[in-house]
């Protein structure tokens, strides 16, 4: 599997990752900032541009991260979903089964 193909498998939890560095990296250079002024009137800058930009970078990372667990929830469903429409048209699944899943997913089997 080449880079690209896993990328675009996982490009939610690289992108939250990648987030996540940037968010770090800015908070750590907003730290920093503010470390060598004196002056609290001299410090607002770096709390605002280190200190804020870095809190959202991470809340987007964290989005974009939740964002791939719940595709991956939903993936797991459809199989889920698909393998009991088999079942049902198998006739190995009882009646009342068949009628919750046509209900959720329209009618299946015969």
């Amino acid at each position: 599997m080449g880079l690209r193909n896993w990328m675009r498998l996982i490009g939610d939890r690289a992108a939250a990752v990648a987030l996540f560095a940037l968010g770090g990296a800015t908070l750590l250079l907003g730290w920093l900032g503010v470390s060598q002024e004196v002056l609290p009137a001299r410090q607002v800058p770096y709390l605002i541009s280190g200190g804020v930009t870095g809190l959202f970078l991470l809340g987007l990372g964290g989005l974009f991260w939740l964002s791939a667990d719940l595709r991956d929830e939903w993936t797991r469903l459809g199989s889920i979903e698909a393998t009991l429409g088999q079942l049902a048209g198998s006739g190995l699944v009882d009646e009342p089964v068949r009628r919750n899943l046509a209900a959720v997913s329209g009618p299946v089997g015969p």
